[in-house]
């Protein structure tokens, strides 16, 4: 596996604005760093039980279906590449939305974020499966991602408004760099 390429994705997927990392932005500006903490907590927890899920599905699928992991690298290669596009036009001054910032909401966001569903549906099948099927090395994937989920979310917490402020002053530069680094990513899946 090229670690490099999978903690690569796993970072601008985290790390890059979603809806849940601009509700944390939103709400540590609206709510202060107290309610975007318990909400960053609902958002994690969700994040890992959604790779635990994924995880289960695709070891089911593989052990059923083996030629299905092709299938699978191939949508999470093509997502990636949408991916970088989205991030490269992406518009980061348009104002967030202001929302209620619980455990709950932050859990049950998760699910509903298109992001982080496709996100968690494809990592484990582009990365980790094609190298690594034994479960003690599917739950360290499952865990150390949960993890790279916990620090984007508590950096948009901690530096939420320096880091939307930097976006905004150097938005085209940053965007293309994320958009080159996740379409590296994509093509490192394939070599």
């Amino acid at each position: 596996m090229n670690i490099t390429s999978f903690l690569i994705y796993c970072f601008i997927v985290t790390f890059t604005p979603g809806p849940t990392n601009i509700v944390i932005l939103s709400t540590v500006h609206n709510m202060g760093t107290k309610k975007a903490m318990e909400y960053t907590y609902g958002a994690t927890i969700a994040f890992g039980l959604l790779l635990v899920i994924s995880a289960m599905l695709n070891t089911m699928l593989v052990t059923i279906l083996p030629k299905i992991l092709i299938v699978m690298q191939i949508i999470g290669s093509f997502y990636m590449f949408y991916l970088a596009y989205q991030i490269y036009k992406m518009d980061t001054s348009k104002p967030t939305v202001n929302q209620s910032a619980t455990f709950i909401s932050g859990f049950l966001m998760q699910f509903l974020n298109p992001k982080v569903v496709v996100f968690t549906m494809t990592v484990i099948p582009s990365f980790i499966m094609p190298h690594y099927t034994a479960m003690p090395a599917v739950i360290i994937s499952v865990v150390t991602i949960t993890i790279v989920g916990f620090l984007a979310f508590i950096t948009w917490v901690l530096f939420g408004t320096l880091f939307k402020a930097f976006l905004q002053k150097h938005e085209k530069i940053v965007n293309a760099v994320m958009a080159l680094s996740l379409a590296y990513s994509a093509i490192m899946i394939w070599l």
